[in-house]
């Protein structure tokens, strides 16, 4: 049984910390059978929204009476994101149904309160706390060593010395460069589907963010990166939308490249990334999914050409199995999910399965092969530059 709590958030605008610098067979078309993520690893939980104040109980389809208690605390992007926050329950529920454990979700979108509701939450009975993102490190350092008996998860950073924290670093900085390949590449490309088309003599490709914030520009960059990697003249439109939630400010981003002739605009937006499908299939463009296999959603298949993913619910998984099982102290410090351990991909839309061009597996994989002979060197670590 997975039960919901959502604080409510009286704040106003939230101060966000600089971000770390580190360095560093089904159904679905991908470009290698050999390092590809799954479909059913990278699915969505895709969570229905809720008001602003709330206690639910039961889930539909929850399990009941588990002995294995955890919780997991939102980014400010909130859970319903069909991205990040909605990745890491997924991996959750796949355990809930596998081995004997409840989930709680505690959703808070003001980072100014975390210290508090990591507080309240470790009051709880939990074996294991996860707190996604990087906006929850400062006042994890604070928290793990206040509640030293808590096992805590935390997600895009690690807190140094702590043996009671396992950090997850995932290669945002991979995962981006990937996307800019495959929008590079299919850019140049004559595609046609349904209302969509690319414009394979301009060369010109998109990127929304949500807010301007190290860890997106870091997306951005690594994409840029990408995208030079096939050709250094194709051009790169970039804005920011402010937020993680307003679709309507990324679609006007979105809108305004496509105008400006991009024809495949890529999105690190969480939630609002929603804006930058609609925008592409309201200009007759395409777009591509972050964080899980975003053509899911049967509003925008006709749109999605992939998704860049990273298996963050794979990750959720094993922490929930390594609770259940007694065995967290071998995930404690600094765990990884990268290319080089099958934790960062890019996987082909589900309208466009078997048909997008032969250049795009060949480009990916060459791109990977270059990572493995370290001849790519990425100006920015996973959450900054």
């Amino acid at each position: 049984m997975s039960n919901f709590i959502m604080y409510e958030n009286y704040l106003g605008s939230v101060m966000v910390p600089n971000m770390d610098t580190r360095n560093g067979s089904d159904d679905t078309q991908r470009h290698s059978s050999t390092t590809g993520v799954s479909r059913r690893t990278v699915l969505a939980s895709g969570a229905a929204g809720i008001g602003t104040a709330a206690l639910a109980g039961c889930m539909d389809g929850a399990s009941g009476g588990g002995e294995t208690n955890i919780a997991v605390i939102s980014s400010p992007a909130g859970f319903g994101d069909n991205a990040f926050n909605d990745n890491a329950v997924s991996g959750l529920e796949d355990a809930e149904d596998d081995f004997d454990l409840e989930f709680t979700q505690v959703e808070e979108r003001s980072e100014s309160n975390y210290p508090s509701v990591q507080a309240n939450t470790a009051d709880g009975d939990y074996d294991l706390i996860i707190c996604i993102g990087d906006n929850h490190t400062d006042a994890l350092v604070e928290n793990a060593d206040e509640y030293s008996d808590q096992n805590w998860m935390l997600i895009n950073n690690v807190v140094e010395g702590a043996d009671n924290v396992s950090g997850w670093i995932e290669m945002n900085n991979e995962m981006s460069f990937l996307a800019g390949v495959a929008a590079g590449t299919l850019t140049q490309e004559d595609i046609e589907h349904e209302d969509s088309s690319t414009d394979p003599d301009e060369d010109i490709v998109g990127f929304v963010g949500g807010e301007q914030i190290d860890l997106i520009e870091a997306f951005e960059v690594s994409y840029i990166q990408g995208v030079e990697w096939v050709d250094e003249d194709i051009e790169v439109l970039d804005g920011y939308g402010g937020s993680f939630d307003d679709a309507s400010a990324a679609a006007n981003q979105a809108e305004s490249q496509m105008d400006a002739g991009a024809d495949i605009v890529w999105h690190a937006a969480s939630s609002a990334g929603e804006g930058v499908f609609s925008a592409a299939q309201d200009n007759g463009r395409f777009a591509l999914g972050v964080d899980t296999d975003q053509s899911e959603s049967e509003d925008y298949q006709d749109v999605i050409l992939g998704s860049a993913v990273k298996a963050l619910n794979q990750a959720t998984y094993d922490m929930a199995e390594a609770v259940t099982e007694d065995n967290f102290g071998d995930f404690v410090g600094e765990q990884n999910l990268s290319l080089e351990n099958g934790g960062i991909d890019f996987v082909v839309g589900q309208a466009f399965d078997g048909d997008l061009p032969d250049t795009l597996d060949e480009n990916l994989e060459e791109a990977i092969q270059a990572f493995e002979d370290d001849e790519i060197d990425l100006e920015c670590g996973p959450t900054g530059c």
